[in-house]
């Protein structure tokens, strides 16, 4: 082969190369942070499962930026559910080049991480996270797209006592950020209302036997007890109260619907009541075709909240789609403003980056499935 014809083909092939390059499509990296390990393993994947559907939905719709195609990408980071896990997991998605992160799943991660998040000037869009102390940093890159806990508190209280009835009320929490926020905001709400707090106990995110609180609570002969923790502690919780002869139901407000719950309690989680943030999966605008996605691509039904790690990723793609841009300095005044319609509802947020108008459902088990029977808020 002479040498021009070599030279040819070599600039042909570069040609080529840089045609290549040039029509492939820019990778925006989105963060997710969660515990993807341990204890709290199932809701993590469950957040990130449902991030996962919305990238691809996204990507489904060959979106551009600026004129440019671009390609979705979710990049996950383990916080163990942590917070000094979850500070290095966020200065970890920082540091890869995420324009924005859908996490983290507690208050108490997510209060640290957001620290990290605000000094690199990205959005941090927590999904889950109720507790209010988490917007009260005053941070302007921390949203929530479920109500918080000073709400929560108010509308369990309220269904405490206008609804059952409730005048001698025990109160536990598992002294997490959430846990104690939760039952705090419970316990104002009730006195504010004229019932009385006959015990307050504490145990600890680990606590599997409840023998002694419960024994201390039950010479106390209340009419309801109320607990801030989660489902993997609260079943345990139900079972003991069954097994010592306790009449008074159990109450939750936040982390106990789950099937996670309904396994771990067996048949003595009949009667619970739980308040959670948003409306139920059937309730939901889009809930019965996100479900139904959602069961075909996992073959798994959803655990807990992964509409709203689902419509976390939706809100953050389609601010940076309005805005046309990945830098954060456009989309975030493009976030702060946008009313989204998500499978969860419409998401709007006020000065904090709290969720305007939130909805909570009252469930109870009956026939071992949780149930749907009343909703307050979202007006």
């Amino acid at each position: 082969m002479n040498t021009l014809k070599k030279t040819a083909l070599i600039g042909l092939a570069l040609s080529s190369l840089a045609s290549a390059v040039a029509q492939a499509d820019q990778t925006v990296l989105i963060g997710l942070a969660g515990p993807l390990t341990g204890p709290s393993a199932r809701i993590g994947k469950d957040l990130e499962n449902g991030a996962k559907l919305a990238i691809d939905q996204a990507n489904a719709k060959h979106p551009k930026i600026n004129g440019e195609a671009v390609t979705f990408k979710l990049v996950s980071e383990d916080d163990q559910s942590d917070p000094r896990t979850a500070v290095t997991v966020a200065q970890r998605l920082v540091d890869e080049g995420v324009v924005g992160v859908v996490g983290h799943w507690n208050t108490g991660t997510s209060i640290p991480a957001a620290r990290v998040y605000h000094d690199a000037g990205i959005a941090q869009v927590a999904p889950v996270a109720t507790g209010h102390a988490y917007t009260q940093q005053g941070f302007d890159t921390s949203f929530r797209i479920m109500g918080h806990d000073d709400d929560g508190g108010q509308v369990a209280g309220d269904y405490a006592l206008n609804t059952l009835k409730a005048k001698r009320i025990a109160v536990i929490d598992d002294r997490t950020a959430f846990g104690q926020g939760l039952a705090d905001q419970f316990v104002k709400s009730i006195e504010a209302g004229g019932a009385k707090v006959v015990g307050r106990e504490y145990v600890d995110d680990k606590t599997i036997d409840f023998s002694a609180v419960l024994t201390n609570i039950r010479s106390q002969n209340p009419d309801l007890i109320f607990f801030g923790g989660v489902d993997s502690q609260a079943a345990p919780l139900a079972r003991r109260i069954k097994q010592l002869g306790i009449k008074a139901p159990l109450m939750g407000a936040g982390g106990f619907v789950s099937q996670t719950f309904l396994e771990l309690a067996q048949n003595e989680g009949e009667g619970v009541i739980a308040l959670e943030p948003g409306l139920a999966i059937s309730q939901m605008p889009g809930g019965k075709a996100f479900e139904q996605a959602y069961k075909e691509r996992y073959k798994a039904n959803i655990e807990l909240h992964a509409p709203f790690a689902y419509d976390g990723v939706g809100v953050l793609v389609a601010a940076i789609e309005k805005a046309d841009s990945v830098d954060p300095q456009n989309y975030l005044p493009v976030l702060r403003a946008i009313s989204y319609s998500g499978v969860t509802g419409t998401i709007a947020f006020d000065a904090e980056g709290n969720l305007k108008k939130p909805s909570f459902t009252v469930y109870q088990v009956k026939a071992n499935q949780w149930q749907p029977v009343s909703v307050a808020g979202g007006k």
